[in-house]
């Protein structure tokens, strides 16, 4: 077991270091970074989020697990108002540090390693993520952040090509097409055009997290206190999350470990898009740093759970 927790956890490791010794060396610059990100987010994880959610099976399944994962996320951001008082004047954004989770950045890519070809199990928690993500987080984050300090219409923002892909996606997925498709002789055209245009968002993703790890040391007790408040909030919404989805509909051990990859993920990459962070831009970005670090940590355990 240990040689296959390793062929999983060591290609994470591995892009993870990279990412950050290209920052280190300066080998990718900050205008190459932006160019890699651009590919990601325009190109290769629309791509990938459509195909997951074209080839979901919709069923009572999907239904219950989107309920309880939209609920949580819902729970997790008032329980993140309700421990801002803590945090003194870095709880400002606190709610939005300890909800939710970045699914499309690194919940697919890491899902992917555990069970090559199931995305559309890690689907069915992301679609529930995904709507309160753009709507009752967001909503949230836009009157407690001001809106977006870069002038940037939060329209053109929210309407992303991201956003498009789940959306075309859900769509023909629910209406059969996704299914008509991949029963047809079309099918194996379509899964392996996919897979040739989506094979590099893994590696690509963990290099851009690990280049943008950013600790800044006086930061750390405030840090170290979200993201324990943090591991805290997601170990209560997956076990009651859990205990919910399988009260409902039998124990799918798959699912188990995609709602418990989903909440040991760090909180979204995008609240610096949809609010002005003005005066807590570095609280932020070493937040999800140490974040993404505890991730990759209890991934290890994860995968062992995946393999026992």
């Amino acid at each position: 077991m240990a040689l296959k927790i390793l062929e999983m956890v060591f290609p994470v490791v591995l892009m993870f270091l990279l990412g950050a010794l290209c920052a280190r060396r300066r080998i990718i610059s900050p205008e190459g970074l932006a160019g890699i990100k651009s590919v990601v987010s325009n190109i290769t994880l629309p791509v990938v989020l459509f195909n997951a959610f074209f080839t979901a099976e919709y069923n009572g399944k999907i239904a219950v697990t989107f309920l309880v994962v939209y609920l949580s996320c819902a729970v997790g951001l008032g329980l993140g108002f309700v421990l801002r008082r803590f945090l003194g004047k870095y709880g400002k954004f606190l709610p939005f540090l300890v909800t939710n989770f970045e699914g499309g950045m690194l919940g697919y890519a890491l899902f992917g390693l555990l069970y090559p070809g199931q995305t559309p199990v890690f689907a069915m928690v992301d679609i529930g993520q995904t709507l309160a993500a753009f709507t009752t987080f967001m909503i949230t984050l836009i009157l407690v952040g001001g809106g977006s300090g870069d002038g940037t219409p939060l329209v053109k923002k929210i309407i992303n090509p991201t956003l498009i892909g789940i959306v075309l996606g859900v769509v023909l997925g629910v209406t059969g097409v996704g299914r008509a498709v991949m029963s047809s002789a079309a099918g194996p055209l379509f899964g392996s055009t996919v897979s040739f245009v989506t094979a590099p968002t893994s590696a690509l993703i963990l290099i851009i997290v690990g280049y943008e790890l950013a600790f800044r040391r006086e930061l750390m007790k405030p840090v170290l206190l979200t993201t324990a408040f943090r591991l805290g909030v997601c170990a209560l919404l997956t076990v009651a999350g859990a205990l919910v989805i399988f009260a409902f509909i039998p124990f799918d051990r798959q699912l188990l470990v995609a709602l418990m990859l989903a909440w040991s993920l760090p909180a979204p990459f995008i609240i610096p898009l949809y609010a002005d962070i003005t005066g807590h831009s570095d609280y932020i970005s070493t937040t999800l740093s140490l974040q993404t670090i505890v991730s990759m940590l209890l991934f290890v355990g994860i995968a062992a759970y995946s393999l026992a």
